[in-house]
Parts: C-alpha cells; sequence; structure tokens
C-alpha cells in the first residue's frame, strides 16, 4: 500500500510563493508518476501539474503554466510543486497523487492520494 504525506501549504498574499513537499512510503518512489491536483470550495477537482517516473515529461494546467514548476527527488522519494507569483484563485487544497501508468494518474483513474494541505492566498 501506497502512502502519501503533503506538506507546505499555507496562508500567503498575492503575488508571493510557496513550495509544496510530498513523501511517499510503501513502495518505491522511482516507479511512479506523480502530481498534484487541487480542489477549490464548490469547484471540481482538477488536475495542477504532473510528471512521469523519470521527470521527462511534464503537464500543466493552462491557468498556471509559466508560473508552477513540478520536480521530483527520487533519491529522496519526494515530489515537489514550486508556485510562484500566487493569485487568490490559486486557494485550494492541494492532493499529491501517484499512479504507475502516468496517462491514467492524468485522467484520476485508479491514483493513490494524500491528504491534503491547504494553500489560501489572500488579496
Amino acid at each position: 500500500q501506497v502512502q502519501l504525506v503533503e506538506s507546505g501549504g499555507g496562508l500567503v498574499q498575492a503575488g508571493d510563493s510557496l513550495r509544496l513537499s510530498c513523501g511517499i512510503s510503501g513502495r518505491t518512489f522511482s516507479s511512479y508518476a506523480m502530481g498534484w491536483f487541487r480542489q477549490a470550495p464548490g469547484k471540481e477537482r482538477e488536475l495542477v501539474a504532473a510528471c512521469n517516473s523519470v521527470g521527462t515529461r511534464t503537464n500543466y494546467a493552462d491557468s498556471v503554466k509559466g508560473r508552477f514548476t513540478i520536480s521530483r527527488d527520487n533519491a529522496a522519494k519526494t515530489v515537489y510543486l514550486e508556485m510562484n507569483t500566487l493569485k487568490p484563485e490559486d486557494t485550494a487544497v492541494y492532493y499529491c497523487t501517484a499512479n504507475l501508468i502516468f496517462s491514467r494518474l492524468l485522467i484520476d483513474t485508479g491514483n493513490y492520494w494524500g491528504q491534503g494541505t491547504q494553500v489560501t492566498v489572500s488579496s
């Protein structure tokens, strides 16, 4: 069984930056595609960013492209989401996710999930 734990969320002002971290345990991290989804109140959960198991392929939501960067450290069994120039519309609970198959992670099919970390951006 895979366990994911997110950290790094908080309350910031518009224009600030945050870095989210997600550690994996229970399985071999390097085998998994990893990603971040978010869910705002009253909204559907949406893909924010994802990368394949070796970090050679990334996907970003149009709303965060150019501002957010996903990266991974397989030795540390950790995936990161660097969020820059944060906007109030980025406010959401951010969830770390993992899947052995990259294409399935992207469409949220059979993903493993963390508990989420709250990001709040004030104006």
